[in-house]
């Protein structure tokens, strides 16, 4: 008796840490606790104390499931493990629309065909149909692609070389 009583006290204990411990490792772990000392009830008691394991064990996994996922995401304890802050960044520059051909942009980096512009306060992806620009050159903006701009330098700085 005493066997089952501990495997399945580690296994409640096993599944609550799984809500500290993420990685479902300690949940599986914890359930096969239970499981085993169900089919232990089964071998030393028989029919009716495997049974009534096995409903013992419903129970318990079904409160722990309770409290894990209905109580637990309301109490304090998951305000201080809960993450809330968010990151307002982005990883790749904007995608332009249409309204923006026709203005005109600085080069934040040399455009050898490819780089990046700045217009209207904003970066985005540029290609360079004139071929390089450099850093601080001044391009129009001729035609937008599907995820950049194509610009074109600015008539009065092309480079005489």
């Amino acid at each position: 008796m005493s066997l089952i009583l501990l495997l399945f006290a580690a296994g409640v204990v096993l599944i609550g840490l799984e809500v500290i411990v993420p990685g479902a490792i300690l949940g599986i772990v914890g359930g096969v606790c239970m499981l085993i000392a169900v089919i232990v009830s089964f071998e030393r008691y028989g029919v009716s104390g495997g049974s009534f394991a096995t409903a013992a064990g419903l129970c318990i996994a079904g409160i722990a499931l309770y409290l894990e996922f209905v109580f637990l995401p309301k109490s304090r304890l998951a305000k201080i493990f809960s993450m809330t802050a968010t990151v307002a960044g982005r990883s790749q520059p904007a995608v332009a629309d249409r309204a923006i051909v026709g203005k005109r942009g600085v080069a934040v980096t040399a455009l050898a065909p490819s780089g990046i512009v700045e217009c209207e306060g904003r970066r985005y992806e540029a290609f360079a149909r004139t071929g390089l620009v450099p850093v601080g050159g001044t391009v129009d903006v001729i035609d937008l692609d599907n995820f950049r701009l194509i610009v074109s330098q600015t008539s009065n700085q092309h480079s005489t070389s």
